[in-house]
């Protein structure tokens, strides 16, 4: 049974920062392609970054967060992080983890219907 927490949400005026995690149980983030998403109010879910499995950790951002978030993980750990820097009101959202044991392709890093594990989400207010 596959479990992914996440934690590190909060509230945070703009120009702040905040790092997420996200630990996964009943697997390997070694073996998965991870991602963090997110929800805002009246919005539809989106793709913020991801991370590749082992290998060459490719990586692919939302283009309204490249250059402000960074996503990384630890293997030893089995965690999965996303650093926030530079945050906007518009990032206000819940952000959501997710696991892909399917290895999708680079251009569908981002793709909602790619990921088949999830997390609860946590909420992030940026004011």
């Amino acid at each position: 049974h596959v479990q992914l927490v996440e934690s590190g949400g909060g509230s945070v005026q703009a120009g702040g920062s905040l790092r997420l995690s996200c630990t996964i149980s009943g697997n390997t983030i070694s073996s998965n392609c991870m991602a963090w998403f997110r929800q805002a109010p009246g919005k539809e879910r989106e793709g913020v970054a991801a991370i590749d499995s082992d290998g060459d950790g490719k990586t692919s951002y939302a283009a309204s967060v490249k250059g402000r978030f960074t996503i990384s993980k630890d293997n030893a750990k089995n965690t999965l992080y996303l650093q926030m820097n530079s945050l906007k009101p518009e990032d206000t959202a819940v952000y959501y983890c997710a696991a892909s044991p399917f290895r999708p392709p680079l251009y569908r890093f981002l793709a909602l219907s790619e990921y088949k594990y999830w997390g609860q989400g946590t909420q992030v207010t940026v004011s």
